[in-house]
């Protein structure tokens, strides 16, 4: 099939299609007039990249992790190094969550505090809540 073809039944840009064969997630075959040709496993190896990537996995791990994937399955086939790699990948997930649940506690403070003071008089004696610029 042909990448627009590909396309159609993944739901996914002929870009980023390109950009997952440029990174080896995905291979095709060259016709004679340089058009890509995909195999018909094709479609279902995008989804599994579309899989992995929604659960935070960079394509390098991708990569590394894809050629354990069993067709509609979320377990992998026991490869080498995979379950580290993921492990590895599971604690990044979790120190970006935990920093993001800082900045986000940090964040509500900032408001609330914000909310309960009293009114500052801005230019020309009028009160104002706004966020001061530099000026």
């Amino acid at each position: 099939m042909l990448i627009g073809e590909l396309s159609r039944r993944t739901g996914v840009s002929e870009r980023l299609l390109r950009y997952y064969e440029r990174t080896e997630l995905i291979r095709s075959e060259r016709r004679a007039n340089g058009y890509r040709e995909y195999d018909e496993g094709t479609p279902e190896t995008v989804r599994r990249v579309r899989t992995l990537l929604a659960a935070g996995l960079p394509t390098r791990v991708i990569r590394q992790v894809l050629p354990c994937t069993a067709d509609g399955a979320a377990a992998l086939r026991p490869c080498p190094g995979v379950l580290d790699r993921l492990r590895d990948q599971l604690e990044v997930l979790d120190r970006r969550a935990e920093e993001l649940d800082a900045a986000r506690l940090l964040l509500r403070r900032t408001i609330a505090a914000t909310e309960s003071a009293p009114p500052r008089p801005g230019p020309g004696g009028a009160p104002s809540r706004g966020v001061r610029t530099a000026g």
